[in-house]
């Protein structure tokens, strides 16, 4: 905030924008954006604002979201596509019923998924990353007959 502050006092002092962007480092547009924001609401518009976003568009309505934890509660051997399918027979707007991923999503933020160990990820090398002997190697090891 003091950077910006001391930005437009300079501003405000018949500074030329270009020269000053340029010393601050920073664009045309950002200055100007500093400089109109000052302008328009005061001191209190260079206090540094938050990034989250006001909204999320497309957040899962409340209820439907509570009706998948409710159902996975209830039901804790079904998944998601299974899930889907109930809330599709509840009659639920097409509209807004959520994607299997989607319902996985919310299952998952909930903690309510069990990851599964996959084969992959076991212990045992790969036929590729066993280690081999080098050539040279068995010429040593051969005992001399």
């Amino acid at each position: 905030m003091d950077e910006r502050l001391r930005f437009v006092a300079r501003l405000l002092d018949d500074e030329k924008m270009a020269p000053l962007c340029a010393e601050f480092g920073i664009s045309r547009k950002t200055g100007y954006k500093i400089f109109d924001r000052y302008k328009a609401c005061g001191i209190d518009a260079l206090i540094d604002r938050s990034r989250r976003p006001y909204r999320q568009a497309n957040r899962l309505p409340a209820p439907i979201e509570a009706t998948i934890v409710r159902l996975k509660r209830e039901y804790p051997g079904w998944g998601a596509p299974k899930i889907r399918e109930k809330l599709r027979q509840q009659s639920i707007p097409a509209l807004q019923l959520p994607a299997i991923s989607t319902v996985h999503a919310v299952l998952d933020r909930h903690g309510l998924v069990r990851r599964r160990i996959s084969a992959t990820s076991t212990t045992r090398p790969s036929a590729s990353s066993r280690s081999r002997t080098h050539p040279a190697r068995k010429c040593y090891l051969m005992s001399p007959e």
